[in-house]
């Protein structure tokens, strides 16, 4: 059993998942800086001075807090596009081996002439 549970950790995929999920957190902790340090007082400031706050945590409808809702939409459509393209291009660079390897497995097709030359011999045997 425990050689079992040694094979299944050390086995690429776990390894893969977990350096994925270290990754992950550490780049939402950027896009969460990115989001409250630099995009929020870009455009943001002029709402804030505004209504007299000092956060955009703190902005608030009849109790309603919507400004960390507001950071947090940001902060998921920034990750969620990042990991689009990462993935997109992973899969793109997987799948350039791939297409080596069908290639050459892959026999030459006829030609058309081939075939219709086999068609008319074929035509004629009947």
């Amino acid at each position: 059993m425990i050689k079992e549970l040694k094979d299944f950790l050390f086995r690429g995929n776990v390894l893969d998942l977990a350096v994925a999920v270290v990754m992950g957190a550490a780049f939402n902790a950027i896009i969460t800086s990115l989001v409250s340090d630099v995009i929020t007082p870009l455009f943001l400031n002029p709402l804030l001075k505004a209504a007299k706050v000092e956060n955009i945590a703190s902005l608030s409808w009849n109790g309603i807090s919507y400004g960390s809702f507001l950071s947090a939409v940001i902060n998921f459509l920034i990750v969620g596009i990042t990991l689009f393209f990462v993935v997109k291009a992973a899969n793109k660079a997987m799948n350039l081996g791939k297409k080596d390897e069908a290639e050459e497995e892959t026999p030459a097709a006829p030609s058309q002439e081939e075939l219709l030359a086999e068609i008319r011999d074929l035509l004629k045997e009947k």
